[in-house]
């Protein structure tokens, strides 16, 4: 499968089960065609810009200078299903940069599990909701590298970027998006495809939870989940 950036759109199914075990297939970005409509609400203006818009040029050296000053590597998503604590990994800098980048932005802020499809993964950081389309606007469009060779595999519980929509035979990734490897056993047919960038240290009860619920034909949740706050931890 490949994964859509919130602005066109591409669907690759793989590891097709039947009806009752819903299609089980590889990590994909919502298109936005097929977003659920919300009531329209008042957008609040966003910050003054403190970093320059990022675009795909820029954005390996952005992160590499940001990477030699930003040393975090833990974050906390508060769901509305509970928390869950992810540590980032070091050998993966452009990703781990971006996350925490992203986090700092507030960009995760209000953004839902859009896709969720239940003993395989729920993925995260897009939504229905116009200020998320605003704050990538604002942020830039970009894409990172595939980084797939450092040895982690898509055991339980690790963190990973789908790629773009593009056409894309490296695997470009997604920057904005994320899912989290819900299967039991790992779900190892991605593995060399997509970047593992992190693991939850804590909270795998809070996405068995959030796997576990009703989704309609497009794996969206029938009630939207949200991350009502993503956070840098010690």
């Amino acid at each position: 499968m490949r994964t859509v950036l919130g602005f066109c759109f591409l669907f690759l199914f793989l590891n097709c089960e039947d009806k009752k075990t819903k299609h089980k297939a590889e990590p994909q970005i919502e298109n936005t065609k097929q977003v659920k409509q919300t009531k329209k609400k008042t957008i609040p203006e966003l910050p003054e810009r403190e970093f320059p818009k990022l675009n795909s040029r820029s954005a390996m050296d952005f992160f590499l200078e940001y990477d030699k000053h930003h040393k975090e590597n833990k974050v906390r998503l508060t769901t509305d299903f509970g928390e869950i604590d992810i540590l980032l990994f070091n050998e993966t800098k452009f990703h781990r940069s971006n996350f925490i980048w992203l986090t700092k932005q507030n960009y995760f802020d209000g953004t839902q599990f859009y896709r969720v499809i239940d003993n395989f993964m729920v993925q995260a950081g897009n939504s229905d909701d116009k200020k998320t389309a605003r704050k990538r606007a604002h942020i830039g469009k970009y894409l990172l590298p595939a980084d797939t060779k450092r040895g982690f595999k898509h055991d339980r519980g690790v963190v990973s970027m789908p790629s773009s929509e593009i056409d894309n035979p490296h695997k470009l990734a997604s920057p904005y998006e994320f899912f989290i490897v819900q299967q039991k056993g790992g779900a190892h047919f991605l593995d060399g495809d997509y970047t593992i960038f992190g693991r939850v240290t804590r909270g795998m009860d809070v996405v068995d939870k959030i796997a576990a619920v009703d989704t309609d034909d497009g794996d969206w949740p029938m009630k939207n989940i949200y991350i009502r706050k993503a956070e840098i931890i010690n």
